[in-house]
């Protein structure tokens, strides 16, 4: 190889790399804007359906509602009302019970930390875009 295809071919390398350099970075970022938009659907996609499902669910609550076993039920219950000649009886649980089955129930983790590498993961796929990493 002579020292002038030599040169020709780093005078080659110099513009066809930087040119190369702009034509992926071209395609990174509509590329990473298709797949955000993807996943956006799909969490709307899945809204709609726990939406649906639970208009389905206060459908039938409203059926529920209309008949005079599902009115006397909430009577009881939720007003403590009985029926004449019936003793009505409430329960009253210790405020101490209280406290130990909310601390019970209280299990909030933290999210963890996610390294740089998985932050250039995110960005490539477009995950940063939509907030569900």
């Amino acid at each position: 190889m002579s020292k002038r295809s030599g040169s020709r071919f780093t005078s080659l390398l110099l513009i066809v790399g930087p040119l190369a350099l702009v034509v992926v970075l071209a395609g990174i970022f509509p590329f990473r804007q298709i797949i955000a938009g993807n996943r956006e659907v799909d969490a709307a996609q899945q809204r709609l359906a726990a939406i649906t499902e639970e208009t389905e669910i206060l459908e039938a609550r409203i059926a529920a509602l209309q008949t005079d076993d599902e009115i006397e039920r909430l009577a009881r219950q939720q007003f403590g009302l009985v029926m004449p000649g019936e003793i009505g009886y409430v329960v009253v649980t210790p405020p101490w019970e209280d406290r130990d089955r909310q601390a019970a129930t209280d299990t909030t983790q933290p999210e963890p930390e996610r390294s740089w590498w998985q932050g250039i993961l995110d960005f490539l796929t477009g995950r940063d875009l939509t907030g569900d990493g």
